[in-house]
């Protein structure tokens, strides 16, 4: 577990750091400076284009990850590698064939609430392509166990790239239209920063042979690709609906709680960067005995930080939305709580994921993220017009908790393996008695004060729990390490 803690603790860093500037462009930046509609627009072309990712990409990264450490040689491991780069060329002029008659009516109907969505669609398209390459050249990288580099790419660099935009857009030294193509350029140059240093690592020799098994590879790519599209309709659909039925403005305050709830989520995307190489090779060679070391330990430390972070957010939302001054936002509130259950459970599961995904059971994914998908279009049409964002907030815990749930009964069922211990429960316990502790504590001072206040109470009691009940010790170990 040595490289596998060793480079969580650094891409946990990154994101942490990416998760404050993030909270920096999110929570006072956009507010105040360019406004709730500007900040809709931006966000739900993002999130469109990230529903649009997947169809170029065409689960190519994965691939990479799966069938890497299955080649014995060079030669085929440069043929996939390569194979991974001119595939999407093919796809991408079926894309543009299709947009060349159907681009009208499409934008049309995305547009229909905000006609600016309209005037910038085709960020959609040149923001995908940029990041459907770089997941690509990416998981070169994770391959060869090199994955901080590329997680600082994918994390920090895009909020500092936003954080330098609204700054000179606050200073007014460029508009809304020059920012939206500044954006564009800087994804570009995320992608030739990360091919360069992609081909630094591991330089494959140029080769038009398709890789050994390559039908298998196209089939694998093909479900994959079917379940990333899905997983981004049930990523992305809430916020495209809102700016479609509700307004742009509602998408902010929407956002702006979801992003307050990813925080969650912090550390599995710190670890699922080096661990999903590692489940890949544990299951190409038939290491079931490492294989499920991966899967408990990553259940139990992801669920006793993730824990942390819940306790953090949940019992300090009040407080923090009247810090920032955002009255408007603080609609969003309720938001906040709802979701963050469902990221505590995603992160209870650890590497489950990965393990579907590099097994022989990774055709059930499709179906469970279609299932999944279209169980969220149809509650967010339900629930978007009668209850509004906290309407969207309710569909993404149910959907969160149904697929979760479908995973856990089909690694139970196929590999005999589940990511839950008696540890599982202490942490609950955990949780649950420090958060009705310290909800019953009303501290009448400023929010300032109260935030800074509340958060020791809750790393105090805690930590002083975690330690009682024996939940911290490859944390303290870790910490240890670090320190020394």
């Amino acid at each position: 577990m040595g490289v596998v803690a060793k480079q969580t603790f650094y891409n946990l860093l990154s994101i942490g750091l990416a998760f404050f500037l993030g909270a920096v462009n999110t929570l006072y930046m956009y507010p105040n400076f360019m406004g709730s509609r500007f900040q809709g627009v931006v966000i739900a072309l993002l999130a469109y284009s990230n529903l649009v990712q997947p169809f170029i990409s065409f689960g190519l990264q994965h691939a990479i990850i799966k069938y890497y450490s299955s080649f014995n040689n060079k030669k085929e491991r440069d043929s996939l590698l390569i194979f991974s780069i001119w595939s999407p060329l093919l796809i991408l002029s079926l894309i543009f064939f299709y947009l060349y008659f159907f681009s009208t009516s499409l934008v049309s109907n995305i547009s229909s609430k905000e006609p600016l969505l309209s005037t910038y669609a085709f960020v959609i398209i040149l923001i995908a392509i940029s990041t459907s390459y770089f997941e690509i050249f990416y998981s070169w990288l994770r391959v060869q166990l090199v994955s901080v580099f590329g997680n600082f790419l994918k994390e920090f660099y895009p909020r500092l790239l936003n954080f330098l935009l609204l700054t000179l857009y606050a200073l007014d030294y460029i508009n809304f239209e020059i920012f939206i193509y500044s954006l564009i350029i800087g994804y570009y140059l995320r992608l030739i920063i990360i091919i360069i240093f992609s081909l630094i690592v591991y330089s494959p020799e140029i080769t038009f042979k398709l890789p050994t098994s390559y039908l298998k590879i196209i089939f694998y790519s093909f479900l994959i690709f079917l379940s990333g599209a899905a997983s981004s309709v049930i990523l992305d659909i809430d916020k495209s609906m809102i700016a479609s039925l509700i307004t742009s403005d509602d998408v902010a305050f929407y956002s702006v709680a979801l992003f307050i709830a990813a925080v969650i989520e912090a550390p599995g995307r710190a670890m699922f960067q080096i661990v999903s190489p590692l489940v890949s090779k544990a299951i190409n060679s038939n290491d079931k005995k490492y294989l499920i070391r991966l899967l408990k330990k990553s259940s139990n430390n992801l669920f006793l930080v993730s824990g942390f972070l819940f306790l953090l957010i949940n019992l300090n939302t009040g407080d923090f939305y009247k810090f920032v001054n955002q009255p408007l936002y603080a609609s969003a509130i309720s938001v906040v709580s709802v979701v963050s259950i469902g990221k505590l459970f995603s992160m209870s599961i650890g590497c489950l994921n990965n393990i579907i995904t590099n097994s022989k059971y990774y055709h059930y994914i499709f179906w469970f993220s279609v299932l999944s998908a279209t169980t969220a279009v149809g509650l967010n049409l339900i629930l978007i017009p009668k209850y509004g964002v906290i309407g969207a907030a309710y569909a993404t815990l149910f959907v969160i908790i149904f697929i979760n749930t479908m995973k856990l009964i089909l690694i139970a069922y196929g590999l005999k393996i589940h990511p839950y211990s008696f540890q599982t429960l202490k942490i609950l316990l955990l949780i649950i008695v420090v958060y009705f502790i310290l909800k019953e504590i009303n501290l009448e001072y400023s929010s300032f004060i109260n935030l800074g206040l509340r958060s020791l109470l809750i790393i105090c009691l805690y930590a002083i729990l975690s330690q009682f009940l024996g939940l911290s010790k490859d944390i303290n170990q870790q910490i240890k390490k670090y320190l020394s």
